[in-house]
């Protein structure tokens, strides 16, 4: 046996080798710097559409609940001479309540065009009448203009603060997808179905307009529905800060993306980007405008943008709101000279005339605060039980949701075969046993990533082309399977060579030659710009399986997860084209949060089904569960194979399973 055996976990030659891997550093935060990478016309069209189920995930709406109805209710109207004013709440979904004022003209024939109208961190809300914005004035005006327009409360603010507090939210409701951010955006979405169902107003003419976080909620709002058709972001759209507050900072909504690319999924519709010179968004007709603009010039619409920018302090000021008179009387109005829509003056009315709840108790069904993730977490279970397989045709329905709903939860990008690098090191030499086997020390990644996945590859010998690999990932990495004193591997791996498999071993993100990298994830708004530890290992096992799967030396791949690895193995496993999945369970509480917490804290991982989808995605494969004690939960697994005909592909064992068993598992086939 030759003499370096104590070497044989480590990638380099020297046992203090270390892997350099990008993603230790640069890690992003609401404020670091954003420079827009550019798109030619396939790029951008291939990013649109997965970035729109990016946001959507991250926000909370995959998969979608059941629609409810909204309960609107208007009343308290104040009739002036040419607009009228009234109270309205409605029910994005029973008990949670959105809560506004209808801006309508009068002495005008519709149906109008409609326009809803976020505010944004103002101290008053919606109501805020001062000079840098006055959201009653806009909405006058606007009214005045021949606009229905819907201003509504931010979470928390003015009668929604009656039911909940704006900075909602935190990790445990994060691995449900709910946040304060998916809450407002679920306003918006219901305030289009709200104003579509007014018979004074044009379906088909539908804008969004607001200032700040106001801005945030339009742009947002503006690329997940198309039903938005002329937009105005006002001072937020910059690539340098990306939103301040909790409201701004879904978690996994900006992952290797920034606000210029959820602003340009406006294309081709009009958007106008109003800036100020006192704030973020200073270098917009420099910076954000001509990023944005280079998008629209691939739908040829270069005219359906534009830029204007206001000599002042963070604002939605008379001069800024003039600008997005004139842009949607150009767009909705069909105004010839869109200058000519200046602002006229205008009286706001007293608080208690507008707020909804001031003469009127709040629904006594209204959810509390503290009931919201309970609510929330019954409709979502619900939601997965309706999408339940019961046969190959829903099997297939429930991959093509689900399987990018649990892909955009952990972040993971699925490479092409081709993208997938594999290396050996310099310095690193193969090993050669006296026994019929080999070792070659590797590095696995994605080009143009940065990411370093060490591995070591046995293969029996002599090799005869051709031999099925298996993949085999340990919780507490490669040096686990191997005897650091005789450098011997463990007889799992000896016994797949016996059986003419190659095996390969890779340490994945943070465990093995990664696990000295000081990463912290408790910062703020961390998971909103930066994948998590556990969502990188499940990335790294896919990202090595893509790099054997489809090649012409390699006849099928098989996947072992050991301990907690089995966890990151299951998530993983319905991306790649595996034969055979072994998953050591590790005795994981599947039905904990806390669990989750604590081992596994991925945004949206539970809104999207967890182990539960990620078995489905397996499915009819060889799958085998064993550790599960009397904690992990596969009844919804057995099922699913049991209704497509497949039970005979599916082992769940309580005990773990001997390395004998796993072997005869994995080579029956």
């Amino acid at each position: 046996m030759a003499e370096q055996h104590h070497e044989l976990a480590h990638v380099f030659s020297e046992p203090s080798g270390r892997v350099n891997d990008a993603r230790a550093g640069g890690l992003r935060d609401v404020n670091t710097p954003y420079t827009f990478p550019g798109y030619t016309e396939a790029e951008w069209l291939e990013k649109a559409d997965a970035l729109r189920q990016q946001i959507r995930v991250a926000n909370g709406l995959i998969p979608a609940h059941e629609p409810t109805p909204l309960n609107a209710e208007i009343f308290g109207k104040i009739e002036r001479e040419d607009y009228s004013i009234e109270k309205v709440y409605f029910e994005p979904f029973p008990g949670f309540f959105t809560t506004g004022n209808l801006y309508r003209p009068l002495g005008k024939s519709g149906p109008f065009p409609g326009i809803v109208s976020p505010h944004g961190h103002w101290g008053r809300g919606r109501l805020e009448n001062i000079e840098r914005g006055s959201i009653p004035g806009r909405c006058i005006n606007f009214a005045k203009q021949g606009y229905v327009i819907f201003a509504y409360d931010m979470l928390g603010y003015n009668d929604s603060g009656k039911q909940i507090e704006h900075r909602y939210g935190g990790a445990r409701e994060g691995l449900w997808g709910l946040s304060a951010m998916g809450l407002q955006l679920q306003s918006g979405i219901r305030a289009i179905d709200f104003l579509q169902s007014l018979v004074d107003v044009d379906a088909e003419r539908i804008g969004c307009t607001g200032a700040s976080g106001g801005g945030t909620q339009t742009f947002i709002l503006t690329a997940v529905d198309e039903r938005i058709k002329v937009s105005a972001p006002v001072n937020m759209i910059s690539a340098t800060m990306q939103g301040g507050c909790l409201c701004e900072n879904a978690p996994n909504l900006r992952l290797d993306v920034s606000n210029l690319e959820i602003g340009a999924l406006m294309a081709p519709r009009p958007l106008l980007l109003v800036s100020a010179t006192g704030d973020w968004t200073v270098k917009t007709p420099t910076v954000e405008y001509p990023a944005i603009r280079s998008i629209y010039e691939h739908f040829n619409a270069a005219d359906k943008v534009h830029q204007v920018q206001v000599d002042a302090e963070h604002n939605y000021n008379r001069e800024s709101r003039e600008a997005v008179y004139a842009w949607f009387a150009k767009w909705f109005l069909g105004a010839e000279d869109a200058s000519a829509f200046k602002e006229i003056e205008f009286q706001v009315e007293l608080d208690d005339a507008l707020l909804v709840f001031s003469e009127r108790e709040i629904p006594s069904h209204a959810l509390k605060q503290e009931d919201f993730l309970p609510a929330w977490v019954a409709r979502s279970e619900q939601a997965l039980e309706n999408r339940k397989p019961t046969n190959d045709t829903e099997l297939q329905t429930f991959r093509e949701e689900m399987e990018s709903g649990l892909q955009h939860a952990l972040g993971l990008q699925v490479p092409k075969i081709t993208d997938v690098t594999l290396v050996e090191p310099e310095g690193a030499f193969p090993t050669t046993y006296q026994t019929s086997l080999s070792a070659r020390h590797l590095v696995i990644g994605r080009k143009g990533v940065g990411d370093t996945i060490p591995a070591i590859l046995f293969s029996p010998e002599p090799q005869v082309g051709h031999d099925p690999i298996v993949l085999i990932v340990h919780a507490e990495g490669k040096e686990k399977l191997i005897d650091m004193e005789t450098g011997e591997p463990s007889s799992l791996i000896t016994d797949l060579l016996a059986a003419d498999r190659k095996v390969l071993l890779i340490d994945v993100f943070g465990v093995g030659e990664h696990e000295d990298y000081d990463r912290p994830e408790d910062t703020s708004f961390f998971t909103t710009y930066n994948r998590t530890a556990a969502a990188l290992r499940v990335q790294d096992i896919v990202t090595a399986l893509r790099c054997f799967t489809g090649r012409g030396d390699v006849s099928e791949v098989n996947l072992i997860g050991i301990g907690e690895a089995g966890l990151w193995s299951l998530l993983a496993a319905g991306f790649t084209d595996v034969k055979n999945v072994v998953i050591d369970t590790d005795g994981f509480d599947n039905s904990s949060d806390d669990a989750f917490l604590k081992t596994l804290p991925i945004p949206s991982i539970r809104r999207v089904g967890d182990f539960r989808t990620a078995g489905t995605l397996v499915t009819p494969r060889n799958l085998i569960l064993h550790n599960t004690g009397n904690v992990f939960e596969t009844a919804w697994i057995r099922e699913v194979y049991r209704n497509i005909g497949a039970s005979d592909e599916l082992l769940v064992a309580e005990a773990r399973l001997s390395d004998e068993e796993i072997v005869g598992r994995v080579t029956e086939a």
